[in-house]
């Protein structure tokens, strides 16, 4: 369990890692669900993909081998919380499951929830934030994951949350009845 200020084992934090293509809700699912563990009592941290890039990231493309660094660099700033007992809710595309097992083995792996946030391609386009799927379509980027870039999705993701069948509070309350499950929490 993640601390509470009462001396916990930085052991028992663990990171809930959310993939999924970009305009998919990771990021306010992640928002969602560090709030209600807050509500717990937790501390807990959200990683954003978005803000690491614009930071620790800058350095980074997006060729095949920036993505793996990306998905490397974010799971060591995800153990460092961890070592200090806080949870972390971790929103980042994180395209190839190879990236994936690698940020498990990082963390490690009783530690590490992967969270496949679904949802379909058109739902994705419609939502499109950013215009990442606008600005692909005009040729003005290249290289979108799920667009013109792979994305693996997972095979066998501890919890799948489909973001175009439920509301962003009763995805994450299923994410806290699965922690609950598993007393993590």
């Amino acid at each position: 369990m993640c601390s509470k200020g009462n001396g916990r084992r930085s052991s028992d934090a663990f990171v809930l890692w959310l993939t999924g293509l970009p305009a998919a809700g990771k990021t306010t699912l992640a928002g969602e669900i560090a709030r209600r563990l807050r509500e717990l009592g937790l501390l807990v941290r959200v990683l954003d993909g978005d803000d690491l890039r614009d930071g620790l990231n800058a350095d980074l493309g997006f060729s095949d081998a920036d993505r793996e660094e990306n998905v490397r660099r974010f799971a060591e700033v995800a153990r460092l919380f961890l070592d200090s007992g806080i949870c972390v809710v971790a929103a980042v595309i994180s395209p190839f499951r190879s990236g994936r097992a690698r940020a498990r083995a990082i963390v490690g792996t009783g530690r590490f929830v992967e969270i496949f946030v679904d949802a379909p391609l058109e739902v994705c386009q419609q939502r499109d934030p950013k215009d990442l799927y606008a600005r692909a379509r005009a040729g003005k980027i290249a290289g979108l994951t799920g667009f013109d870039a792979p994305y693996e999705a997972p095979q066998e993701p501890a919890i799948r949350l489909r973001t175009n069948k439920d509301t962003p509070q009763a995805l994450a309350e299923s994410v806290i009845r699965y922690l609950k499950d598993r007393k993590r929490l």
